[in-house]
């Protein structure tokens, strides 16, 4: 089958050849394995790109490590539930948002970029965790080296704008069309008006909604709590997951600890969460909840819905 590459594919291969640090390259291919054609007749070429991919990062890992003496800062390891990035200019209010959705101890501060890496906190939602990472503030120069695997590693993107500055459809328009131009607006995002308790936020948020009607604004104020407690389902469902919960025949389910999996999940990608055995294994499955009735059984391929309980049986 012939790869038919895009006339985008080859522009970033052209980026690539002319790339002259590590980043550049990895940003290069990273961008050729987002718009290259997804079919058969492109399989080998992909696992190409995956594995230079790879060794070009541990190449930068290993040069990190030998200047800071450390791992890198800019690599966050994935928890919880999923994994959403926090993302704008500076003074919108991103590690407020962080101290007032999860336990973590940002930085918060009047002035700008006191966030120099990222910070994770785990922000709870009903039984989950969803990790949420603040990051150095972005400008229209751009973002900070390294940053980038931030952005591209992360589940969903929360762009946050500050909703009571007079420049603040402009914050919104630079967010949008920078992530426009890095292709990571084909992750799932939510826009973020911080700052709602300013005087001026009201109008201001009536005329971004005129102007820019999609995507939907989401208001809040880290300082004041407002919209919190709407914005956490948001985000949550933004990662496009559903929770699923174990049942051992004969006993309750677990509904303290869930599975996390991707939305469209079925019973098989279950059994293989749970043990690399068990899809080999598998003789059927018994669900509570989207089920027609409780405790029907159904076939290895049923579709899982969030909330899901599920009894596998075994050989």
């Amino acid at each position: 089958m012939p790869a038919n590459l895009t006339p985008q594919y080859y522009a970033a291969e052209e980026a690539f050849k002319a790339a002259t640090t590590t980043e550049e390259k990895i940003e290069a291919l990273q961008e050729m394995l987002a718009v290259i054609p997804k079919h058969k007749g492109t399989e080998k070429l992909q696992a190409d790109l995956k594995r230079r991919l790879s060794k070009l990062r541990e190449e930068q890992e290993q040069k990190r490590k030998s200047k800071t003496g450390g791992a890198d800062p800019f690599y966050v390891e994935r928890q919880g539930a999923g994994q959403a990035v926090l993302f704008g200019f500076p003074n919108t209010g991103k590690s407020a948002l962080i101290c007032a959705l999860t336990r973590a101890k940002a930085k918060v501060a009047d002035y700008p970029f006191t966030t120099a890496v990222p910070l994770a906190g785990m922000m709870p939602y009903e039984e989950a965790l969803v990790q949420l990472v603040d990051t150095p503030p972005f400008t229209e120069e751009g973002v900070v080296p390294g940053m980038m695997q931030t952005l591209r590693a992360a589940d969903a993107l929360l762009v946050v704008i500050d909703i009571g500055a007079s420049d603040c459809l402009e914050q919104l328009e630079t967010c949008l069309d920078f992530l426009a131009k890095k292709r990571l607006l084909a992750k799932p995002y939510l826009v973020i008006a911080n700052k709602m308790d300013h005087p001026d936020a009201p109008s201001n948020l009536a005329v971004i909604r005129e102007l820019r009607p999609d995507p939907e604004i989401i208001p809040v104020s880290a300082a004041r709590g407002t919209g919190l407690e709407d914005l956490r389902p948001l985000v949550f469902r933004s990662l496009g997951i559903i929770r699923v919960f174990g049942k051992t025949p004969g006993k309750p389910a677990d509904m303290t600890a869930p599975f996390y999996l991707k939305a469209g999940s079925t019973v098989l990608d279950l059994a293989a969460a749970i043990h690399r055995d068990f899809p080999a294994r598998l003789k059927f499955a018994r669900i509570w909840g989207s089920a027609r009735f409780e405790g029907q059984t159904v076939p290895r391929d049923y579709v899982l819905a969030d909330r899901d309980v599920v009894e596998l049986h075994v050989t």
